[in-house]
């Protein structure tokens, strides 16, 4: 099981990743695309790198917006698994 960050650790990452936003025990952000086909490719490039790590995100779709949650829930909480995710899909932007 991966070990939870601190507040601290948190906020250093979250300096790193800009859009991306805290709630609680997950980090997420809202990407919008041109239209639902386009938010759906976005999505579909999310498969890869998440299966990759064994770490998946929630997603929520709603028309051309995709919301991309993530938490480390066998952890309960953030984790450095989170953030290295989070990396990863603000590279596929």
């Amino acid at each position: 099981m991966a070990q939870l960050l601190t507040e601290t650790q948190i906020q250093e990452q979250l300096s790193q990743l800009p859009g991306w936003q805290q709630d609680g025990k997950k980090i997420y952000q809202t990407f919008k695309f041109k239209d639902f086909v386009a938010a759906i490719a976005f999505v579909n490039q999310l498969v890869d790198p998440a299966e990759a790590a064994g770490h998946h995100p929630d997603l929520e779709i709603s028309y051309n917006k995709v919301t991309v949650a993530l938490t480390t829930h066998d952890s309960g909480g953030l984790t450095s698994k989170d953030f290295a995710l989070a990396q990863e899909i603000a590279q596929i932007i």
